[in-house]
């Protein structure tokens, strides 16, 4: 076994997978593969209102007799989501894109699939948790950007600075308070409120 398929079972190994899904034969199946597997297991029935908070993956029953009721989406729930769904109706694939799930199984479940789609799942929220840091510090920067803007048009307007000795002055704050630009942006953009709502700010 290569030292990368060893790392993958390892992981699996240590991961927490929640099936969500009626007693019966059909999660027998599931879950004897996953235990087979390695994973720690937890069966979960009825549907809870919300998914089960300890777990790394889920997989989910999906199907039009809980149509309506609550359902989760990849976006809200921190885990991986594979999503069990009885039947390929036009309902139920609606109901399949809804949840924007990174994986899906449908009946009759065999256990050659199992380990393939737990993997490919785990990638993708892998994946996804990483696009999703980088918008995150993608608007942070864009709201820095226009914190910054902000301040410079305030100390242009108010102090009688140019926009590169506005810039400048908030630069040297920054590194004497040994904060970032943005912080100092802020101060300022506060401080100005303040004054606003106290009625003292200095016109222009």
């Amino acid at each position: 076994m290569s030292s990368s398929l060893r790392r993958l079972y390892e992981d699996l190994r240590s991961i927490c997978v929640a099936v969500v899904y009626p007693p019966g034969e059909d999660r027998d199946v599931i879950a004897q593969q996953l235990q087979r597997i390695g994973c720690r297991l937890k069966l979960v029935w009825p549907m809870p209102a919300e998914p089960p908070a300890d777990a790394d993956v889920i997989f989910f029953h999906v199907s039009q007799e809980i149509e309506g009721r609550s359902t989760w989406t990849a976006s809200e729930v921190n885990a991986a989501l594979v999503a069990l769904s009885d039947y390929e109706s036009p309902t139920t694939l609606k109901l399949l894109l809804g949840t924007h799930a990174h994986g899906v199984l449908t009946k009759p479940f065999r256990s050659s699939g199992i380990l393939s789609t737990l993997v490919l799942a785990r990638s993708a929220y892998g994946f996804q948790e990483r696009l999703q840091g980088k918008i995150a510090k993608l608007e942070l920067t864009m709201k820095s950007r226009r914190q910054i803007e902000r301040a410079i048009r305030m100390l242009v307007d108010h102090q009688r600075m140019t926009e590169g000795q506005a810039y400048e002055h908030m630069r040297t704050k920054a590194t004497s308070l040994r904060v970032t630009v943005a912080e100092v942006a802020s101060m300022l953009i506060e401080a100005q409120e303040a004054m606003e709502k106290l009625g003292l700010a200095r016109r222009s």
